[in-house]
């Protein structure tokens, strides 16, 4: 595109005018018909606003692509044990169905030992802190387990934990045996032994175990202060989360 003239002279005066005016400013005598456009283009990038730009994302990390790092995963299989969880909270505060007709482990079990499993699903509404702490212990150590060995383990784990917790209670006596303390310290001391293994492997993740240490102790201490926890239960999960994270952990670098 051709630069346009940077002025022009009149005709009349012969005095040096501005090329986009039509008439001398000196002398009135008329210079052009129109004025050219201006080419704004350039005035107008200056004059815009800088456009924001995306930092980079990067993809998700796939398996194996970084030894020792375990690949992004959503943790599917957490949350639809807590989402079960949820709702049987919310049909048991309805009134309409009992702790133990929706599997909770409230007396001897007289052969129904579906009750081992459904049993880590049922919180008493009576005691709302006991439920959110179990919760959210098993949402973070779930999402850590599975970030690392996957759903099926998760899954496994959290159900082996909590009858196992469960079983122990009712030999003991120690009922009733609602919730999942059992089910959340097995999550717990799985990934605990997992890390402690990588670190004898010499891979030390730097993780701090002191708010773990926190975690576990205020698990095995709930039923204190709530007695719809059984704490031989806690104590029967986080021996199988011990077990089974001293398995699951040569499998994963």
């Amino acid at each position: 595109m051709s630069e346009p003239d940077l002025f022009v002279v009149c005709k009349n005066c012969s005095s040096e005018v501005s090329p986009y005016v039509t008439e001398c400013p000196y002398c009135g005598q008329r210079v052009r018909k129109r004025a050219p456009k201006i080419d704004r283009h350039g005035r107008d990038e200056a004059a815009r606003k800088p456009r924001r730009v995306r930092p980079p994302r990067l993809p998700p990390l796939r398996r194996d692509e970084i030894p020792g790092i375990a690949p992004e995963t959503k943790p599917y299989a957490t949350g639809a044990l807590i989402l079960i969880a949820i709702a049987v909270i919310l049909v048991v505060a309805t009134g309409s169905v009992s702790y133990f007709d929706a599997g909770g482990l409230t007396q001897p079990l007289g052969g129904d030992y579906w009750r081992l499993i459904t049993a880590p699903f049922v919180y008493a509404t009576s005691g709302p802190f006991y439920a959110f702490v179990c919760l959210v212990a098993i949402a973070v150590f779930g999402t850590l387990v599975e970030r690392r060995f996957g759903s099926v383990v998760v899954a496994l784990l959290f159900l082996a934990a909590g009858a196992a917790g469960a079983y122990l209670a009712f030999q003991l006596k120690d009922l009733p045996a609602l919730g999942g303390n059992a089910a959340a310290l097995g999550l717990l001391t799985a990934w605990v032994v997992d890390d402690r293994l990588a670190a004898r492997r010499g891979a030390d993740r730097g993780n701090d175990l002191i708010g773990v240490g926190v975690f576990a102790a205020v698990l095995l201490l709930l039923p204190i202060a709530d007695e719809q926890g059984s704490f031989f239960a806690g104590l029967g999960g986080a021996a199988v989360g011990a077990v089974v994270g001293a398995v699951v952990s040569p499998f994963r670098p």
